[in-house]
């Protein structure tokens, strides 16, 4: 095809899953001109990634879509072990953590992905973005000025950033030759599907545990805001698991007290084994690896569908400093300086919650992550205690004379709050400036919030700021 037919764009997402949707979503609303392209003829059609952490309902309300997600999903149900037709106990799938002044969200909350990701699109066309389907990547080159990718369909793009969200056989990572280490979590093989059952009450999680010895469990979650079950049944090791719907019928009726015409619908099927990997790199020149192309969790703890959407969050308004507010391409190198130790972390995590070493709760909730002590992160104050708010730290919520925090960090840009002092605040162009008198979650002093609502700067007067506020793009 002539190289002038080509499509032209600041940012080509690859991939068009939550962390693509979400990172489109975020560049948008910047005024950042972004494609998505999608190898698949419409949106991943499962409810894989069904949990919403805490954090990750904080991320999409500045996105612009938390109503929507409180409207299309509901809270996880009570477990209930079943063994031979009987109910034996209840379960509880983690450790509950209420809702606070500081962290408005507690517990986290169930939309099926295949949901979230009709929402980030609905938001994404919204405000203007799109999404190319059927343009499966077969190369991908990039030189001093930007990236070129070539599709099987439709023209080639050219652009000045390129972002794999492909998933965890992406196939930019492959043409960048950016190798990713791992480990197999669980040898035995998991099925997970989306079905309709009769016969089960949707108040409750059914888990049916192995009937014998190297038998595996079964469990049937009723996905919230749907009619469907999600159904997970393990497998041994080795075996070929069959995803047609008269063999999971089968399934069904071998490990439950259910008859075989109960499943009255197969709507998805998949299988998978647990495993973990990590991208060695984040970053390859023009061109960003987020999601699962840069990180692969086990499902136990529902950490990577949050962690993927995050990595968006973190990358797009750098991405956009750089684009749209002459804010130096080094900052970008801080995503993966961020990012990466995040995954690993994170994965850390998840295989714990596989294995049974840790439950489900506080940990996999996020709201505790963060990143002190990296190259953005810089406090000047000193003396402070490890379990006071920090540069780097998530800013916490809360209402101060008639303003909650949130709303006012909502938003493409930069919130400057004083907390407890009367220090001269500079003006800084498209950064809200805050005074309030005092909030226990903050201490005293001045606070620069990044547009991902982490502490970027923080000290007792403003001394210093104006450099760290040029190096971001600020002025």
């Amino acid at each position: 095809m002539d190289e002038d037919a080509r499509v032209g764009t600041d940012v080509l997402v690859v991939g068009a899953g939550p962390t693509g949707l979400a990172l489109a979503v975020d560049l948008a609303r910047r005024g950042v001109p972004a494609l998505v392209v999608e190898r698949s003829a419409a949106l991943f059609p499962g409810s894989r990634g069904k949990g919403l952490q805490p954090r990750t309902l904080e991320v999409l309300d500045d996105l612009g879509v938390h109503d929507a997600i409180r409207r299309a999903g509901g809270p996880y149900p009570v477990g209930m072990i079943w063994r031979d037709g009987e109910r034996q106990a209840e379960h509880r799938m983690f450790d509950e953590s209420p809702a606070s002044e500081t962290a408005p969200y507690g517990t986290p909350w169930m939309v099926p992905q295949w949901r979230t990701q009709e929402i980030l699109f609905a938001r994404l066309e919204e405000l203007g973005g799109e999404v190319a389907f059927e343009r499966e990547l077969v190369s991908l080159t990039q030189d001093a000025d930007g990236v070129s990718a070539r599709f099987t369909a439709g023209p080639p793009v050219r652009a000045r950033y390129a972002v794999a969200a492909d998933g965890g056989r992406s196939a930019v990572r492959r043409a960048l030759g950016i190798g990713m280490t791992g480990e197999t979590v669980d040898p035995s093989p998991t099925l997970v599907a989306d079905v309709r059952v009769s016969g089960l009450d949707r108040d409750n999680w059914h888990v049916f545990p192995p009937a014998a010895e190297g038998g595996g469990f079964l469990a049937l979650c009723p996905l919230a805001g749907t009619d469907d079950f999600q159904l997970t049944a393990q497998f041994p090791e080795g075996t070929d698991v069959d995803l047609s719907p008269d063999a999971i019928r089968e399934v069904v009726v071998a490990r439950t007290h259910l008859a075989p015409d109960a499943v009255t619908e197969v709507r998805w099927a998949s299988d998978f084994r647990p495993r973990t990997g990590l991208a060695e790199r984040f970053r390859a020149g023009r061109v960003f690896l987020a999601g699962d192309a840069a990180h692969i969790h086990s499902p136990a703890g529902g950490q990577g569908l949050n962690t993927s959407i995050q990595d968006a969050y973190n990358l797009g308004w750098k991405l956009g400093a750089v684009l749209r507010d002459g804010a130096p391409d080094a900052l970008l190198d801080s995503y993966e300086e961020e990012r990466l130790p995040n995954a690993a972390d994170m994965l850390g995590l998840s295989t714990r919650v596989h294995r049974g070493e840790v439950r489900r709760g506080a940990a996999t909730q996020q709201l505790g992550l963060g990143y002190r002590e990296r190259t953005l992160a810089v406090e000047t104050r000193t003396g402070l205690a490890e379990d006071v708010l920090h540069a780097g730290d998530r800013a916490p919520d809360g209402i101060r004379d008639g303003v909650r925090l949130f709303d006012a960090f909502q938003g493409p840009r930069w919130t400057l709050l004083a907390v407890g002092t009367d220090a001269d605040l500079p003006r800084l162009s498209g950064v809200r400036t805050i005074r309030i008198a005092d909030h226990d979650a903050y201490g005293r002093g001045l606070f620069l919030v990044r547009p991902d609502g982490y502490v970027g700067w923080a000290g007792a007067s403003a001394d210093g700021l104006a450099p760290y506020a040029a190096g971001v793009g600020l002025r």
